[in-house]
């Protein structure tokens, strides 16, 4: 059993109220990778990158158990580049740089050993690339986890909702949760985006944590409060990585079991924050894995005494 995961190795810059990183390692593929491999080491990558992406990344992500049979590799070009630029609440961004470069050129296909892999994760990328993958698998997945952004949905919507149509679980924020359905209210919301095909649906609120929708049941998950939020590029893809690496390990997809996968989720985004690019998460111990995960066990577990009322 597997996990496969698609999306984009790339170079970032970036600028935040404390401080710039300039041309440090990102992409979809490379958080949603790492954040995977703390709990499960069967991962296989599809994406591309030019001959500029450090062979000492690649080594570092197969050491962590990852398959780059799906990397492609272009001799003479560049890597996709993205710059942005923090505001100083920290949940709103600039784009100040976008180049596509290979990415521009990537029409992935998968090699036979990834095929029938069980566990799907299709990071942002063009709903065109997400469809293909899925037409290339050769069995049906346990579970298809699917990431986009409000950027497709300006711009492919059609193809879009064809590939919500065939996934199981859709992540998306609060404003692009608004978008999708119509709708202001996020129950509201929550109904119409279930209509088009997910049963699972999570709304990423940032700092303030997320929430998982499942037929007629909510769940919230809290916002770890951390000292310092340096970074929150790689945020939403860590999250991706840590609920899709738990779910491969469990074997298990069940609403109960996805609440914790939540938790997990929401453990690898508090460590990716805290500081620039992978710099938090690559040398991540069990202990410190297993002590935040009690933190956000204690923020959301308590007991309500209930009194009778004063009539």
């Amino acid at each position: 059993m597997s996990i496969l995961t698609i999306g984009t190795l790339a170079f970032d810059s970036i600028s935040t109220p404390f401080g710039n990183a300039e041309k440090v390692i990102g992409g979809a593929c490379t958080y949603i990778s790492w954040a995977a491999s703390y709990w499960y080491k069967n991962i296989n990558l599809v994406s591309i990158v030019g001959d500029d992406f450090p062979e000492s990344e690649i080594k570092a992500l197969e050491a962590r158990g990852v398959n780059m049979q799906g990397l492609v590799r272009v001799p003479g070009k560049k890597s996709f580049f993205w710059a942005g630029k923090y505001h100083k609440d920290m949940n709103n961004r600039d784009t100040l740089v976008t180049d596509l470069n290979v990415l521009a050129e990537f029409n992935p296909v998968l090699p036979e050993s990834y095929r029938n892999s069980q566990y799907i994760m299709l990071g942002n990328l063009t709903p065109d690339i997400q469809l293909s993958v899925l037409d290339q698998l050769t069995s049906k997945p346990k579970l298809i986890i699917l990431d986009t952004m409000n950027f497709w949905m300006d711009h492919s919507m059609d193809k879009l909702r064809e590939v919500i149509a065939r996934v199981d679980v859709l992540t998306i924020n609060d404003e692009e949760a608004r978008q999708l359905s119509g709708e202001h209210s996020l129950v509201r919301a929550a109904a119409k985006i279930h209509h088009m095909g997910p049963k699972f649906l999570v709304i990423k609120k940032g700092e303030h944590g997320a929430l998982l929708f499942h037929d007629d049941q909510i769940f919230f998950a809290p916002g770890l409060p951390v000292p310092d939020v340096i970074d929150p590029t790689g945020a939403g893809d860590s999250f991706a990585g840590g609920m899709i690496g738990y779910l491969a390990r469990t074997d298990d997809i069940s609403y109960a079991n996805m609440k914790t996968a939540i938790i997990y989720g929401s453990t690898m985004a508090s460590f990716c924050v805290e500081d620039f690019s992978l710099n938090n998460l690559r040398n991540l111990t069990q202990q410190q894995l297993h002590e935040r995960i009690r933190q956000f066990e204690q923020l959301s577990t308590f007991q309500v005494n209930e009194l009778d009322t004063m009539n």
